[in-house]
């Protein structure tokens, strides 16, 4: 059986090799076509001589999936698909082209097991964690999709289905490989986890001493109504997430974002927005507020324009840095979980 190579960093794949009697620069050349080229047959690496291009197959493999779905906004600046891997495990990725650069939104698991109220991740349970090659799958092929138009990733935000630090070793190593020179090369201030609020791995993050930005699922500003939303606040109840956040905002430097989604007359009154400035005031942090993409099969609802404008200007005129997210990929199913969804629900009729 052949062992896979895609995801290996430069460290492992020169051990690999070396073991096989080859010098360690083997490796690079081998790298420098995954992931800068992105070449993965090794018949094309044409810098290496034709009898190792013959040998390494019978050595080595080149998983990193393939995509079997894939819609493109009719504004064409939101492109998401579905990548699909040896096991059938089957996961999403969207691309989303702005202004200040090219955006990616990985998944860190497919499925997720953490059963928030309002999202389409968990509608089919957990299913298992990526690693870090098939996070870096989806990297790659985005990388691979705005490479035709001249352009690259500038950003990633592993905010996809699953819980990025109930996968904590798989996607730290992620990180480190996207931001390797010889991978992706993207700076870790360009890269953003977002997490329901798992205290103990948000402060093995902070000891990590990277500048990655921290995004907290919020969603709301008290215990009951969180915990409705959220079950894993019955675990981590939201002081010790704003405690935690707090510990990772003073050792790294970075102002934390809470999400929040606003869903209809659920957590979008004035009564919440008043309890959201007590939470956060005098705090590094900024509040990103996100009108809720619904879900058909959870029922909620998005509030109207006014209530949104009501709830974001009272924010603001409390001194709150906010953001209401910009709308991206509504008319292809860009929220966690629905393409996947989709595609399930096809495949087990």
């Amino acid at each position: 059986m052949t062992k896979n190579i895609f995801g290996l960093d430069l460290t492992s794949l020169q051990d690999e090799v070396k073991q096989l009697g080859m010098p360690a620069f083997r490796a690079g050349q081998i790298l420098e076509w995954l992931y800068q080229k992105n070449i993965y047959d090794f018949s094309l690496m044409t810098n290496l001589s034709l009898k190792l291009r013959e040998e390494l197959p019978k050595i080595f493999s080149i998983d990193c999936g393939k995509i079997i779905i894939q819609k493109n906004s009719i504004d064409k600046q939101t492109s998401k698909f579905l990548v699909e891997f040896a096991d059938k495990t089957a996961v999403e990725t969207v691309l989303m082209r702005q202004s200040y650069g090219n955006s990616i939104c990985i998944s860190s698991q497919a499925g997720c097991k953490l059963g928030c109220g309002f999202c389409a991740s968990t509608l089919h349970g957990f299913q298992r964690d990526l690693t870090s090659g098939e996070m870096l799958a989806q990297a790659m092929k985005s990388q691979a999709i705005v490479a035709k138009e001249g352009q690259h990733i500038n950003n990633i935000v592993i905010m996809g289905s699953g819980e990025p630090l109930l996968n904590y070793n798989n996607v730290i190593q992620f990180i480190h490989l996207v931001h390797e020179k010889y991978c992706m090369n993207i700076g870790y201030r360009n890269i953003t986890i977002s997490t329901s609020g798992i205290v103990p791995m948000i402060k093995k993050l902070a000891e990590e001493n990277l500048p990655l930005t921290l995004s907290i699922s919020l969603h709301a500003p008290d215990d009951v109504l969180r915990s409705h939303l959220m079950p894993i606040n019955n675990q981590y109840p939201l002081q010790s997430v704003i405690q935690a956040a707090d510990f990772y905002a003073e050792k790294t430097k970075r102002r934390i974002t809470y999400e929040y989604i606003l869903i209809d007359h659920i957590n979008d009154n004035l009564l919440q927005a008043k309890q959201l400035v007590n939470l956060l005031s005098h705090k590094l942090a900024n509040v990103n507020l996100i009108p809720l993409n619904s879900v058909v099969e959870r029922g909620f609802r998005r509030p109207s324009s006014k209530r949104i404008k009501t709830f974001t200007d009272f924010l603001q005129n409390h001194h709150i840095n906010v953001t209401l997210r910009k709308e991206m990929g509504t008319d292809i199913d860009a929220a966690c979980g629905q393409l996947r969804n989709k595609h399930l629900d096809k495949t087990n009729k």
